[in-house]
């Protein structure tokens, strides 16, 4: 922990780091094309939530050419408790970033592309627009490259979020993060119902793309409260659900209640497609974009099956 990289949490009372059990355990997989991703990446000075969210599956994912585009900077306007994001006041937009992202996708011949960022409170749009260069930009390139895009809520920024709707993209991702007890303390700058409403609007107005949510466990929620999200991310149509373990940066981020055993998770999973969820990700490393690939695929799968049993839907 410093205090460059999250000058608000300095004075937090420290919490220690529960050992991490047995089931939770990192892939190491092929290392050259681990370090192939990494030279694209790193010539194109391009950010990825991989690096920046210290995310466990980054050696998996980069030995496979997965990776996930973090644009508009490192630096986060928000403050959430859980995330290893850095926090501080943002730099300028880059306006060769779409550019740069297009050939890095280009390079490593993605097939499945994931487009996320930091909150960008300080811009009248919170960034949609960057949101909508990027992605044009992108299939313009790449046409045969679906994309998808892990947006921040837009909150107070009226209808911006459209400008993204405006795009060719295939998923429209939104993480909900928590339950509603626990957002003042977990993502204090956040709504719940703020983000439930993107949803459910982002479906209403384009309803033939994918649209996807996450939480993450081990915060201290109960299941009676996770099952109640469930309720809430149907109401607004979501169709893919991933479940994750929370797992705690430093000391000095929220502290970890509880890991929970992958029986579960396998439970969360049927209880979430018992709800009607077309897809649910549901392990103790699932994160937003992990296995993003080939999750759209079973998600085309997953709807062409639902036509074929209710045609009228």
């Amino acid at each position: 922990m410093t205090k460059t990289r999250h000058p608000e949490k300095v004075k937090n009372t420290p919490n220690p780091i529960k050992k991490k059990p047995d089931w939770i355990r990192s892939k190491i997989v092929d290392s050259k094309i681990f370090f192939q991703t990494k030279q694209v990446i790193n010539k194109n000075n391009l950010v990825t939530v991989c690096q920046e969210a210290n995310c466990p599956n980054i050696t998996e994912c980069w030995s496979k050419k997965h990776a996930t585009f973090m644009i508009m900077g490192d630096t986060c306007t928000r403050a959430c408790a859980f995330c290893d994001v850095k926090t501080g006041k943002p730099g300028a937009l880059d306006p060769l970033e779409a550019f740069k992202i297009s050939n890095a996708v280009k390079e490593l011949n993605l097939n499945h592309v994931v487009i996320t960022s930091v909150d960008r409170d300080d811009l009248s749009d919170g960034g949609a627009n960057h949101f909508k260069q990027v992605v044009t930009e992108i299939k313009k390139n790449n046409p045969k490259t679906t994309v998808e895009v892990l947006t921040p809520d837009f909150l107070r920024k009226g209808n911006s979020y459209e400008k993204v709707l405006e795009t060719d993209i295939d998923v429209f991702n939104h993480n909900i993060e928590t339950v509603p007890r626990l957002y003042l303390k977990v993502r204090p700058g956040s709504r719940y119902f703020a983000s439930i409403d993107l949803l459910k609007s982002v479906k209403e107005k384009k309803p033939n793309i994918f649209t996807k949510s996450g939480i993450m466990v081990g915060l201290g929620e109960t299941k009676d409260e996770i099952i109640q999200v469930m309720d809430d991310l149907r109401t607004a149509n979501v169709d893919f659900l991933t479940i994750g373990q929370y797992l705690q940066p430093s000391t000095k981020h929220f502290p970890l209640f509880r890991y929970l055993h992958p029986y579960e998770f396998n439970e969360l999973k049927d209880i979430a497609i018992s709800k009607g969820f077309l897809l649910v990700s549901s392990t103790p490393l699932t994160r937003s974009s992990y296995h993003a690939d080939d999750d759209f695929k079973k998600l085309k799968d997953a709807r062409i099956k639902k036509l074929e049993c209710h045609p009228h839907q």
